[in-house]
């Protein structure tokens, strides 16, 4: 029998390359914020805890959504931009995993996505670096204390080919890397055994 695996962020660049590497061998639920099969706000946890809801059987949750973080100038941020930045990437995806060890099986497999930003940092990606540092922390830390057999673990991809023209100011002189190879970190995550590892694509 097929995984079936719950997708969010299934209609962006990297969600669209995700679901075509997996759904060679897996049930693909798609799920967007506003499109999608399916739709749900990770920054609600009664969002998260309907969608779950209604799909209690799946064997993975991978989340390649990674929209509200706020890149801008030092100078320009304050608090309530950060803010903006930990409730959708950083707290939404820590809460698709306490949401789901209440409500899913034993032995689901949760993948968050982050990026490189905290690891190698770019001028007005602070906001970025701050929630992928937490996100990757979390995921480490949290998959030694989970109470049944889930995993966590985290991709990593560099900036992807497909989003060049749209963010290559940003990134100059970083080599980027095909949203088809980052998705098969996806599958080594989903169809593997390990756990509170964090996978580097293209850095």
């Amino acid at each position: 029998m097929p995984q079936k695996v719950l997708l969010i962020g299934a209609t962006g660049t990297l969600g669209r390359a995700i679901a075509n590497e997996l759904q060679l061998d897996c049930e693909i639920i798609a799920v967007g914020g506003n499109s999608g099969d399916y739709q749900v706000d990770i920054a609600s946890s009664e969002s998260i805890i309907d969608l779950y809801q209604q799909f209690a059987d799946v064997d993975a949750v991978v989340c390649a959504a990674a929209r509200g973080v706020v890149f801008a100038p030092l100078a320009e941020m304050d608090k309530d931009r950060y803010l903006q930045s930990l409730q959708s990437k950083q707290l939404g995806q820590i809460d698709l995993v306490i949401q789901g060890l209440k409500i899913l099986k034993d032995d689901v497999s949760f993948t968050l996505t982050t990026g490189l930003l905290n690891h190698d940092p770019i001028a007005q990606g602070s906001a970025a670096g701050m929630v992928n540092g937490a996100v990757e922390g979390f995921a480490r830390a949290a998959a030694i204390d989970v109470p049944g057999k889930q995993r966590i673990n985290v991709v990593s991809p560099a900036l992807l080919t497909e989003s060049v023209d749209k963010y290559q100011g940003f990134f100059p002189g970083f080599a980027p890397v095909p949203a088809a190879q980052a998705a098969l970190a996806y599958r080594k995550s989903v169809q593997g055994w390990q756990t509170g590892q964090v996978y580097r694509v293209g850095w």
